[in-house]
């Protein structure tokens, strides 16, 4: 019988952290194979941002799930379909963005877990369970509640508000702060470091502690501010997206060519 495990959520609960790779750009299916080999555990694949439709967002996390690393799309909204149909492609996990109230937290439920968690749609021949494996129609909705996570994205000052109550809802995995709407929203846009943003994170890590959640840390890649929330307990990070690796690795092999004396 093939099942696919979701090597995210066991980095989680045996305490690791659960490193991300963000995809914007990249648009083949070895992304997965790429990021793996270069030490991530989960792939963010960006469909609010980013210009993947369902078809390619599937088919790269299809082309993932032997790699070792977890495929988990970034949603474009809150319809039931946005996350379903990921989810019966191939990801074994959505991030939903914009989770300011419970009730969104419990609709983010709903579209992402099989009955009894939620009341996402029954089907069969999922690439997770190798198209065929699982054993009983009961038994695979189990199998893939326990290996989907759901990472709701909180991104505005009423979201930190609610992160205990937004972390008590059942089926509910992550609280991934999104920080830089966060901060836009507070009017200190890009202030990382700003003491409402760190108290931000301080009540997100507190709220999922208490519920047996787990935080997580988007758009802070300043090693100094990365450390300090990684300290506090942000356990499911993004670290980083394909654009920006790929501009930092040219830039620094350009500078170093242009230097060398001739």
């Amino acid at each position: 019988m093939t099942i696919i495990a979701n090597a995210a959520k066991q980095k989680l609960a045996a305490g690791e952290l659960a490193i991300g790779f963000g995809l914007r750009s990249m648009r083949t299916v070895d992304a997965g194979r790429i990021a793996a080999a270069c030490g991530f555990d989960w792939l963010f694949i960006d469909m609010e941002h980013g210009s993947f439709d369902v078809d390619l967002a599937c088919q790269i996390s299809v082309a993932a799930l032997d790699s070792g690393i977890t495929p988990i799309p970034r949603v474009p909204g809150h319809q039931h379909f946005h996350a379903s149909r990921v989810l019966d492609g191939g990801a074994m996990g959505v991030v939903v963005p914009h989770v300011s109230t419970v009730a969104e937290a419990k609709a983010a439920v709903d579209h992402c877990k099989f009955p009894p968690v939620g009341h996402r749609s029954m089907v069969g021949g999922l690439a997770q369970l190798g198209y065929g494996g699982g054993g009983s129609v009961a038994n695979q909705a189990k199998i893939m509640n326990d290996n989907t996570l759901v990472v709701v994205m909180l991104e505005t000052p009423e979201a930190i508000e609610n992160a205990d109550a937004i972390a008590a809802v059942p089926g509910i995995d992550v609280l991934l702060i999104g920080t830089n709407d966060l901060s836009a929203e507070m009017g200190i846009p890009g202030e990382f470091g700003h003491e409402r943003i760190t108290r931000a994170y301080e009540a997100t890590i507190s709220a999922a502690r208490n519920n047996k959640k787990y935080a997580g840390m988007g758009g802070v890649y300043d090693q100094e501010l990365s450390t300090r929330y990684i300290a506090m307990g942000a356990q499911f990070l993004l670290g980083g997206a394909d654009m920006s690796f790929m501009m930092g690795a040219a830039k620094a092999r350009s500078s170093f060519l242009r230097a060398i004396k001739r």
